[in-house]
């Protein structure tokens, strides 16, 4: 069958909030999934997961087809911040 062996690449957000207040929180969408965190870190994870699409959505793009550097730019245009290699659990 033409086609077959073939696989979509599919690209996904996970935001896992490390802090806790007791309680479990789990919200997904089409293309992000996240966990844990304080009902304030888990809104904030939500909303940028939230803008993030919407930015993608106007550019006509998705996670699978945009570049690093632009997924990177909608990313820091919605207050993300990249950790750079090397530099994890250090401070800055």
């Amino acid at each position: 069958m033409a086609g077959e062996g073939k696989k979509r690449r599919r690209a996904v957000l996970l935001g896992l909030g490390l802090d806790s207040d007791g309680h479990k929180r789990i919200t997904t969408g089409p293309n992000f999934a996240l966990l844990g965190g304080t009902q304030e870190t888990h809104e904030e994870m939500t909303e940028k997961a939230i803008r993030i699409n919407e930015k993608l959505a106007r550019r006509g793009k998705t996670l699978d087809t945009v570049s690093r550097e632009e997924f990177d730019d909608i990313a820091h245009s919605v207050g993300l911040k990249r950790v750079e290699e090397g530099r994890e659990g250090k401070d800055a």
